[in-house]
């Protein structure tokens, strides 16, 4: 007697769930509970893993880019290392301001902001003189060029990162004179973590005695002599 009569409770209760506007009630969705601000677990530092505006995040781009050129993949270092130079930059430009402010004020700060801004700089132009190497390889001086002045005028050409530089616009033949720092001069060594201008011509040479399916960027110009 009741199997008919539990049949059409179902039937009906289907019916009701199917039908469009009408729905069971549900409980609202609880927002999410915002982390406590004031628990020190729960602060969002910039030295934290994942953030960019650090200077962990340009080394972290300066890697990548490394990563990419042992793979002779230009492109991409190229666009590692011009995110590294705009992450160095601000970083710089923002620690110089805040050095500024505290200027008279707290000199120890000023000077350890002062620090910041200096090593934010370095990295800077040390990222652009490996751009400027990438753009070499990929056998587009017209772009390294800039980059090269731009490093030039930030160390000055008696600093090594600096030295290095005019060195380069010689061997483009871009400047004909050459330059030699007044200290003793000891062989130019390359950024630490990252290859060479002479590691990427090796591994551009490399690259042409080996079949492609795509055309091999162009080896970099031969390196002009220098006069006495």
């Amino acid at each position: 007697m009741l199997r008919p009569f539990l049949l059409s409770t179902l039937a009906a209760t289907a019916l009701v769930i199917s039908l469009p506007g009408v729905a069971t009630a549900q409980q609202p969705p609880r927002p999410p509970q915002e982390p406590d601000p004031t628990e020190p677990g729960n602060l969002r530092s910039l030295t934290q893993q994942g953030s960019m505006l650090s200077l962990p995040g340009g080394e972290r781009l300066m890697s990548e880019a490394a990563a990419a050129i042992s793979s002779q993949n230009y492109a991409v270092a190229a666009t590692k290392l011009q995110d590294a130079r705009q992450v160095y930059n601000q970083l710089s430009n923002f620690y110089q301001e805040l050095a500024g402010s505290f200027a008279g004020i707290d000199n120890r700060i000023s000077e350890e902001l002062r620090q910041k801004a200096l090593q934010s700089a370095q990295s800077r132009d040390q990222a652009t003189y490996q751009l400027a190497l990438v753009h070499r390889a990929q056998n587009r001086p017209e772009l390294a060029v800039p980059l090269l002045v731009q490093i030039i005028r930030s160390q000055q050409p008696t600093r090594e990162l600096g030295n290095q530089a005019y060195q380069q616009l010689l061997e483009l033949g871009f400047v004909d004179a050459s330059y030699q720092r007044p200290q003793a001069q000891q062989q130019a060594q390359p950024i630490q973590g990252l290859p060479s201008s002479q590691d990427l011509r090796r591994q551009q040479q490399q690259q042409q005695r080996q079949p492609q399916p795509q055309q091999a960027p162009a080896p970099a110009p031969a390196p002009r002599p220098q006069t006495p």
